[in-house]
């Protein structure tokens, strides 16, 4: 396959966003394998140059095949005033740009000018304070691409995880773990491993409570909810076992022995993948028409505008987008 094209928005303006952005698709590792077209303000781009000291040109384009090898291409949405940009705070000019870079990404991908998006970080409040009614990356791909509930994956070493609940306290993600749930998210990210080329394997579901519960000796979710969800989907041919104590069964999947794990809530698969390699854990958002792979950090606002932020989870965001973006061409 030919270099594919890459659609990177540029995140927060305010964070290390462009920075990193910048150091990564001006890399001959990335440029090698994709041609990432990036989409943002023009000033804050040629800001970001001079931060990090980078040796490139700049080079506005139209569109996604009018990109020239040796410069780092720019689909510019100039929504930023410069006087006005304090790198490193929260403000809601900063939250609304990074808005309208994602929606021109997806915009390019549904129209299939680009074969993937892969995204630096955004910061939450910016969006809060710009009004955006949603709270991340995630639920803004969903809305936009029309997905109702689209799938979080994070791989990492050959790890891969799912994750039943996100972005909501531990409490109430202790309430949606239900059989409905667990059956309905196993049948959903069989289907996004299958369109990753992942075919064969099983699936490990995460124990909620301490060793799983010991027998509901102490939480009985295991016994009342995943226990009779996995039996369901064994009785309907899914390949799947559990539950399994989170102590081990990241472990176990590291060493093989399961295509994946679906880790119950945010956390519990967060740690694991993170402590395992922070830099190299990327995002993948599942279950849309289009792909998006994302970094897994914030936007680490207290190092912005100094050039130190590492590039390498932008960059390996890439490379998961190009490894897995043909299936979706």
């Amino acid at each position: 396959m030919n270099r594919p094209f890459i659609a990177v928005p540029l995140g927060d303006p305010a964070g290390i966003g462009p920075e990193i952005v910048v150091k990564a698709v001006s890399s001959t590792e990335i440029t090698d394998m994709a041609r990432c077209v990036v989409v943002g303000d023009y000033n804050v781009i040629e800001n970001a140059v001079k931060i990090t000291n980078t040796q490139i040109k700049l080079n506005i384009i139209e569109k996604p095949e009018d990109y020239k090898d040796g410069y780092l291409n720019i689909i510019a949405i100039n929504n930023i005033d410069f006087t006005k940009l304090r790198i490193g705070e929260v403000s809601a000019m900063c939250g609304k740009a990074a808005y309208e870079y994602i929606e021109k990404s997806i915009k390019l991908a549904m129209e299939k000018q680009v074969a993937a998006v892969a995204t630096p970080p955004i910061n939450k409040e910016s969006l809060k304070a710009a009004n955006i009614p949603y709270i991340g990356h995630t639920e803004i791909f969903g809305a936009l691409t029309n997905t109702a509930d689209p799938l979080t994956i994070f791989e990492v070493h050959g790890l891969r995880i799912f994750f039943l609940t996100r972005h909501v306290s531990l409490r109430k993600a202790c309430d949606l773990i239900t059989k409905k749930r667990i059956e309905d998210y196993v049948k959903r990210c069989v289907k996004v491993l299958e369109k990753l080329g992942v075919s064969q394997g099983t699936m490990a579901i995460a124990g909620l409570n301490p060793h799983s519960g010991e027998h509901g000796l102490f939480g009985d979710e295991e016994v009342t909810e995943i226990e009779p969800a996995i039996k369901t989907l064994k009785a309907a041919g899914y390949k799947v076992e559990g539950p399994i104590g989170a102590d081990s069964v990241f472990h176990l999947a590291l060493q093989g022995r399961y295509n994946s794990v679906l880790s119950l809530y945010h956390d519990q698969g967060h740690i694991a993948a993170k402590t395992l390699d922070f830099e190299r854990t990327i995002s993948i958002t599942g279950g849309m028409p289009i792909l998006r792979t994302s970094v897994d950090h914030g936007t680490a606002m207290d190092i912005a505008g100094s050039g130190k932020a590492s590039d390498v989870s932008m960059k390996e965001a890439i490379k998961v987008a190009v490894k897995y973006c043909k299936a979706y061409l």
